[in-house]
């Protein structure tokens, strides 16, 4: 299952320390668990979107390979793609980037022709090849429409998914320099928001986050002193303070680091996707590790 990881400590400027995707334990692990692109998005100091992304696949000798990259930013946005639209290629590694934003996606669109239509002319948007990108787009179209509001933009792509199209799962990180954005839906997959003070929950410590299997891991020794609010496909440490996000509920983190949740999508999709009614290869990227 892909995997989403972001970060706010708005107002201020975080150094963090990224590893995503240790090296293997072993060929059998390989076998087993094929990341197919690993990413990690941030911004400058004057709100310019920096990406660091590559594909990484399984016919690599090694399943996991390793990433490290020291940023500064007031965002950030980091993605571990198990791929079930597109080929393993940088074109369809996340994060995406359109009109000065970030955007990472976990789940699956299906009928994509469908989705192009609607799209029309900002087809010419997307780059690649995913439904992710695809969607991102349909987001980028909704917001400017609706004066530039992020999130009445992700509101309004994702209600026009869940009545029209076939779907998984839509599970978004979305970022600008200053602000985050994060949707939930349906119930498929987690996502986690934990609002962590500064030094954390016992008020000295660093932040040291680490996923499941060790294929993300996030240090930041200035969250010491500073607080951040980060949002996850799962519960990165042994924190008290996580909590699950609901179904349809979008979250937006402003530039304020204030939080606002609201359930934004209250009905079932209306084309619910189940694993068996995936191909192979996407039921295969969307099972849990």
């Amino acid at each position: 299952m892909c995997r989403l990881f972001g970060l706010s400590s708005a107002p201020h400027r975080t150094r963090a320390t990224f590893w995503l995707l240790e090296a293997p334990d072993s060929l059998s692990d390989q076998s087993r668990r094929e990341p197919d692109g690993t990413g990690l998005g941030w911004f400058t100091a004057d709100g310019r979107p920096q990406v660091h992304k590559a594909p990484v696949a399984a016919y690599q000798d090694r399943a996991f390979a390793e990433e490290a990259k020291s940023v500064e930013s007031q965002t950030f946005l980091a993605h571990i793609r198990f791929a079930s639209t597109g080929a393993l290629a940088v074109r369809n590694t996340h994060p995406f980037e359109q009109d000065g934003r970030l955007f990472a996606h976990n789940g699956v669109i299906e009928d994509l022709p469908r989705l192009d239509a609607e799209l029309g002319a900002d087809r010419a948007l997307v780059q690649g090849d995913t439904d992710s990108e695809r969607f991102f787009a349909l987001v980028t179209r909704e917001t400017a429409a609706r004066g530039g509001d992020v999130g009445a933009g992700v509101e309004a792509a994702a209600r026009w998914v869940a009545r029209n199209l076939p779907l998984y799962a839509l599970n978004i990180v979305l970022t600008t320099a200053d602000q985050l954005w994060a949707l939930r839906y349906p119930d498929t997959h987690d996502l986690y928001l934990l609002e962590r003070p500064a030094g954390g929950h016992h008020g000295v410590r660093h932040l040291d986050h680490s996923g499941t299997g060790g294929r993300l891991r996030v240090h930041s020794d200035d969250l010491t002193r500073r607080g951040a609010t980060v949002v996850a496909s799962e519960r990165l440490d042994d924190n008290p303070r996580w909590q699950l996000m609901a179904p349809g509920e979008l979250l937006h983190v402003g530039p304020d680091r204030t939080v606002t949740r609201r359930v934004v999508l209250s009905e079932e999709p209306r084309h619910r996707l189940t694993l068996a009614d995936l191909h192979p290869a996407a039921a295969a990227s969307q099972q849990s590790a």
